[in-house]
């Protein structure tokens, strides 16, 4: 009995001990979890002061959204969502060593990353045309703030995804060493989450 529970207390304090390395070391490291954490904060605040004004506002909400293309928005939902499997199996196939294979997956991700940014400009040059900027209404501050802002992140998504494709094209990278892709992928990732945040509350909802 007594050496059942000195196996039992030694498998616990091993769990323990697993738990504690993964909460100090997840995918990519703390640091960056810790930033996607805060920039998730950051647009959940403007997600909710926005709710906060379209309810003192319903009417001229409604309207302004109606002005918006929800085709547009639904296509590049697609875009990131597919940029970000291309990034996930990137780091899939350098995990194997496969670096030829996770350069050219990156770089089909980076192209749909540009997708978006390229569809989204066409999206702000439209609603310029129609005099619909930053100081139209209440609607199209939040607007213009909250993809304007997701817009400069998928941005930077994209230099730091171009600097990675090339590193591992330089082979600085591979199945032992992928600790800055994952960093990079875990940036790219929160993109695509923050978008499925906004979509939903500026064209849908």
């Amino acid at each position: 009995m007594q050496r059942l529970y000195g196996y039992y207390f030694k498998m616990t304090a091993k769990t323990n001990s697993t738990n504690y390395k993964q909460f100090l070391y997840p995918p990519g490291g703390i640091l960056i979890w810790i930033i996607i954490i805060v920039e998730t904060i950051t647009f959940g605040a403007g997600i909710i002061a926005f709710a906060w004004q379209r309810n003192l506002a319903a009417e001229m909400f409604d309207t302004s959204q109606q002005t918006l293309n929800v085709t547009i928005g639904f296509i590049n939902t697609l875009f990131l969502l597919t940029s970000g499997f291309f990034v996930a199996e990137a780091i899939r196939y350098l995990k194997l060593d496969n670096m030829p294979k996770s350069r050219n997956l990156m770089r089909v991700a980076m192209l749909f990353g540009f997708a978006f940014l390229f569809l989204k400009g066409f999206e702000y040059y439209g609603k310029l045309e129609h005099g619909l900027d930053l100081t139209h209404n209440t609607f199209f501050t939040f607007y213009w703030l909250l993809t304007g802002f997701h817009f400069l992140h998928v941005s930077v998504g994209l230099v730091i995804l171009g600097a990675l494709s090339a590193n591992i094209r330089q082979e600085k990278y591979n199945g032992n060493n992928y600790l800055d892709v994952e960093t990079g992928a875990a940036f790219w990732h929160m993109c695509d989450m923050i978008w499925l945040l906004l979509f939903p509350v500026l064209y849908l909802l």
